[in-house]
């Protein structure tokens, strides 16, 4: 296939529906724009699986390009009607870490937070962000594992958390307030508008797309998430959303790229009071 020029406009789940403005296509391969200085990301997400159903693709993509991804993971996902269980905690556990190894991811940060209700835990979620972008955290490594450092950047789902579901509104709310205190760039993920609409005619599920002039299209390794996702057997198994929703994709993904407010000049009338020295 021919890789589409930046600016064109993306074929299939990107395509944009009638009234909505055209979604650029990033050029097969490469990067959205304003992650080019990026080195070092977090991904911010409430359970296990998130990184793969939702993020996988784009964590792909940037492994891709050499940049170390770190997985911040804020609970077990225990409260899951899927693969109900009494260790179901614990088989999410290493189904992350399974995953995280097949996405290339560097460290896992896994916590205990409990599933259905981070919406209460704003506070903690913003310190557990703030150290792993800090890279303060210990981790065990998920992928090769790299030397600790600084993260440029948060992934996250976007605002609304695809789904409505509170616990991801509460990660990428906290990640999001992180990212502006410290100026590290937020990149978010989610559905094209197209397949949201069809998703919720077809099974009534409401995911909201995201759609904007600050909106871009990339095009991801649908192959290597879905082998993530595999490792999620627990709740990969039976989930027609989730299959339903990745073929509707295709290859695509819809991201925005939130660039760091321009820190205000020093004043310096607080170190040179009066007259300035001549």
């Amino acid at each position: 296939m021919t890789a589409p020029e930046d600016g064109d406009d993306a074929p299939g789940g990107a395509a944009a529906g009638a009234g909505e403005p055209p979604v650029p296509l990033v050029r097969e391969g490469a990067l959205p724009p304003g992650l080019e200085s990026v080195t070092r990301v977090v991904a911010v997400v409430a359970h296990p699986d998130d990184e793969s159903f939702g993020l996988g693709g784009v964590l792909g993509l940037l492994v891709d390009h050499g940049i170390a991804v770190d997985v911040l993971c804020l609970s077990h996902g225990e409260a899951s009607t899927l693969g109900a269980a009494e260790d179901l905690g614990e088989v999410r556990e290493r189904e992350l870490r399974h995953a995280a190894a097949v996405l290339g991811v560097d460290r896992v940060w896994l916590h205990g937070l409990p599933d259905g209700h981070l919406a209460t835990h704003g506070e903690r979620i913003a310190y557990l962000v703030d150290r792993a972008v800090a890279g303060r955290d210990r981790a065990e490594p998920g992928g090769p594992g790299r030397a600790p450092g600084t993260a440029d950047a948060v992934v996250v789902f976007e605002p609304s958390g695809v789904t409505g579901h509170g616990d991801h509104v509460a990660a990428t709310e906290a990640a999001l307030g992180v990212a502006r205190r410290r100026g590290l760039v937020s990149l978010e993920w989610g559905v094209p508008p197209a397949a949201a609409r069809q998703l919720a005619a077809e099974l009534a599920v409401p995911f909201s797309g995201l759609g904007g002039d600050d909106v871009v299209a990339v095009r991801v390794d649908r192959a290597r998430q879905r082998a993530a996702v595999a490792c999620h057997r627990s709740q990969a198994t039976g989930n027609p959303v989730l299959e339903r929703r990745l073929a509707l994709q295709g290859d695509v993904d819809h991201v925005r790229v939130r660039l760091p407010a321009p820190r205000p000049p020093k004043d310096r009338t607080a170190l040179f009071p009066g007259p300035a020295p001549g």
